[in-house]
């Protein structure tokens, strides 16, 4: 059964973003077979990276817990969307494509240097695997949704909100166009 509970000390590293879940933080872990040997592993995630990433066995956790969570409502909401949108889990942050040789997963087109791309990951034997990229006019085709920000903001800190604020409007454009 998948758990959610505090963190016993701060070595663990989110399955979903790569950074450390510190001691006393809840996290949330999820128990899968051991590919290799006897018995179950578990893949720890902060709360939301798993509300993000893994929707489907963080709900399954998040019914099975009596105590509420701190902003169990939002994460619960976001996990829910990511069931609906069945795509969305994949969204990985946001970048500018450096080098032009990209293909766009959804139209196929190339993705220019120097425009917005959303990278792409897929779960797979316990691990996140990269998956390509799509343009970020292409999103709202995409994912069903253009509401991908707090995803992007999740997963790409270091975004500025200059940066934030050109994504949107790229966003915003190709969902009215």
């Amino acid at each position: 059964m998948h758990v959610i509970e505090p963190a016993a000390t701060g070595r663990a590293k989110c399955r979903g973003c790569g950074r450390a879940i510190a001691a006393g933080e809840l996290r949330f872990g999820e128990r899968l077979p051991n590919p290799f040997a006897d018995g179950e592993t578990t893949l720890w995630f902060h709360l939301e990276c798993a509300a993000f990433k893994r929707p489907e066995p963080f709900l399954e956790a998040l019914s099975a817990r009596t105590e509420a969570l701190p902003d169990g409502e939002r994460l619960r909401m976001e996990a829910e969307r990511g069931v609906a949108h069945r795509r969305l889990p994949r969204v990985n942050g946001a970048e500018r494509d450096p080098s032009g040789r990209a293909r766009c997963r959804a139209c196929k087109e190339a993705i220019a240097k120097g425009t917005w791309r959303i990278p792409l990951v897929f779960f797979e034997d316990g691990r996140f695997e990269p998956a390509g990229f799509v343009h970020a006019r292409c999103a709202g085709t995409h994912f069903e949704t253009v509401d991908i920000l707090p995803r992007v903001r999740r997963f790409r800190p270091d975004l500025t909100e200059e940066d934030l604020a050109v994504l949107v409007a790229e966003l915003t454009r190709a969902a009215g166009a």
